[in-house]
């Protein structure tokens, strides 16, 4: 499908239903780019554990038919604008681009498939995790990433449930989570939620800890745009 001009740039965005964070910060990056717009889709989405009910929110169903609602749009590119890969598996994520790239014609890319190319791309495998999720759901990021050869050598998460409560941390809350992993000097440092609000802290934690801090919100607008 082709988009309806060659001088816009119209990038498709799947956020959980009960994120407040990713489509203002995601407009506020491309706010630099007036040529560049995002479009939204929601599917429902309220809380992260491992739990039969929580995993099911993420059904390839549901977020195949969000996605058909955003091609109407011509859109360049459609994003999975979460994480739910990091504790269930990346070939999740590879297998949901495959299908909404089937079902569209239009190509697609993830917040973590982008945070892993750049991981590989950059020669990181000692990295930092910051997230508000439960101990559980840390536990099962951390495996999966080992399993890919990226080892964890620093974390902290909030023990969070509730997706819209990830939207009420505080930057300060962020801000010392990322300082305490600093310290067992990873490579880089990820800020792995897309309804915590990281990327906008992520050019003066950079600064102050000389370390990459790569969000991911900021991942999928970068592979967006790619």
């Amino acid at each position: 499908m082709s988009p309806t001009s060659t001088q816009r740039v119209l990038l498709g965005m799947l956020p959980p239903s009960s994120n407040t964070v990713l489509e203002p910060v995601t407009s506020a990056m491309l706010a630099g780019l007036p040529e560049a717009s995002a479009h939204f889709g929601r599917f429902k989405v309220t809380e992260i554990a491992l739990s039969r009910q929580a995993l099911g929110q993420f059904d390839d169903g549901e977020i195949l038919r969000a996605a058909e609602l955003l091609s109407h749009a011509r859109l360049h590119c459609i994003g999975w604008n979460g994480t739910s890969s990091g504790w269930l598996g990346f070939d999740a994520d590879e297998r949901l681009c495959a299908r909404i790239t089937q079902a569209t014609g239009i190509p697609a890319c993830t917040s973590v498939l982008a945070l892993n190319e750049i991981l590989r791309t950059t020669g990181v495998t000692r990295f930092g995790l910051v997230s508000p999720y439960l101990g559980e759901v840390q536990a099962k990021i951390v495996e999966n990433y080992a399993r890919s050869g990226f080892e964890c050598v620093g974390e902290r998460h909030l023990r969070l449930q509730d997706n819209y409560s990830f939207s009420e941390v505080t930057a300060d809350q962020i801000g010392a989570m990322a300082r305490e992993v600093a310290k067992s000097k990873p490579q880089a440092i990820t800020i792995f939620c897309t309804n915590l609000r990281g990327a906008p802290l992520v050019e003066e934690l950079e600064r102050e800890l000389g370390i990459p801090v790569y969000d991911t919100i900021a991942t999928a607008v970068w592979k967006s745009l790619r």
